[in-house]
């Protein structure tokens, strides 16, 4: 079977990964998020689409337990060797985010850059990532993801907007279908190995009130929407049409 340009990018392209302009403000997300659960150290954590471990590593540093699933065994890879190196004890699983195996058992899910949500190919499996990390999720537990903001397309060009934030990949022959919301690009980068890879991306926008809809429908409440800025995640910053993502907080009831 032919893997999905996700699976194939993530086949070997860790450490080209932890080299990303978008992977450098870990510590202020976790800031957020550490602020986002009053301090308290006893929850479990749970990181849907860790890739190589960014916030799984802070959030463990800081005391949190945490259990990262990632689909890419590379990635994975990569994130036990980083925990290694700090002597940080993580349980990093591999999984897919539409059929996790976890039920009830976590009070905070995190889903960041893009972790496997929205890059599905059918809105159907998005929605059934959301509805694994529901499962996942203790009555009250709390869920805080980032998407890509529908509205953004709507008023900039996502090809200029991604060759203006430099990065290790290029992004060519962008073309935002309005009917679907889906941006398709050809994505070229070097890998691990030093080897071009070249991939015809698709990747799904959302705007807040489908975000809003869907969270309901699986008995999310308490749903609030910000913009999301690197590295700086607040409660103080209004969704614009200027954000490329949206910052979504979320209860489980």
């Amino acid at each position: 079977m032919k893997k999905q340009w996700y699976e194939a990018l993530f086949e070997n392209y860790a450490r080209k990964y932890d080299e990303e302009v978008f992977t450098k403000g870990t510590t202020g997300e976790c800031d957020f998020i550490e602020s986002e659960t009053g301090g308290d150290r006893s929850i479990r954590i749970l990181d849907v689409g860790c890739g190589t471990g960014r916030h799984s590593i802070e959030l463990s540093k800081r005391g949190y337990t945490v259990t990262g699933i990632d689909l890419s065994a590379a990635q994975l890879a990569m994130a036990r060797k980083k925990a290694a190196a700090e002597k940080l004890s993580i349980d990093f699983q591999q999984h897919d985010a539409r059929d996790l195996p976890f039920r009830g058992e976590f009070d905070l899910a995190i889903m960041l850059c893009e972790g496997g949500f929205p890059l599905m190919e059918t809105d159907e499996m998005n929605y059934e990532i959301l509805k694994s990390v529901a499962r996942a999720l203790k009555p009250g537990g709390k869920f805080i993801f980032t998407t890509l903001n529908g509205l953004f397309p709507l008023y900039h060009s996502v090809e200029e907007f991604t060759a203006s934030a430099g990065g290790e990949a290029t992004y060519r022959s962008n073309t935002f279908d309005l009917m679907t919301f889906r941006d398709h690009n050809i994505t070229e980068a070097l890998d691990d190995n030093g080897n071009r890879i070249v991939l015809d991306c698709n990747e799904r926008y959302y705007v807040p009130s489908e975000i809003t809809w869907l969270l309901k429908s699986l008995g999310f409440s308490e749903i609030t929407i910000y913009g999301a800025k690197l590295g700086a995640f607040s409660r103080n910053d209004t969704l614009t049409t200027e954000d490329f993502e949206m910052l979504v907080i979320a209860v489980k009831t």
